[in-house]
């Protein structure tokens, strides 16, 4: 499977970036944990997907992963990577 992503660092935690606004990628539980690795994959602290915001009220919806799959409710650097 090709991904397209970034990888940023904000603060001492580095982030991958999947900007899925197409919705053209599926990121599973599995997808996040095989990313995360350090070993095996790109490595991160955090993944962040980038949706289509559900309302005009803004630009994008951030989904923020955890290592282990888990999905988290708000990361302070990766917003800002998300943001520049």
């Amino acid at each position: 499977m090709e991904l397209k992503f970034t990888k940023m660092h904000g603060l001492g935690n580095d982030f991958v970036i999947i900007d899925n606004r197409d919705g053209a990628n599926s990121v599973t539980r599995a997808n996040v944990r095989a990313i995360a690795d350090r070993r095996r994959g790109v490595g991160c602290d955090q993944l962040i997907v980038m949706e289509t915001a559900p309302t005009d009220v803004a630009d994008v919806f951030m989904r923020i992963f955890n290592p282990d799959g888990s999905e988290s409710g708000a990361c302070g650097n990766a917003t800002r990577c998300v943001a520049s």
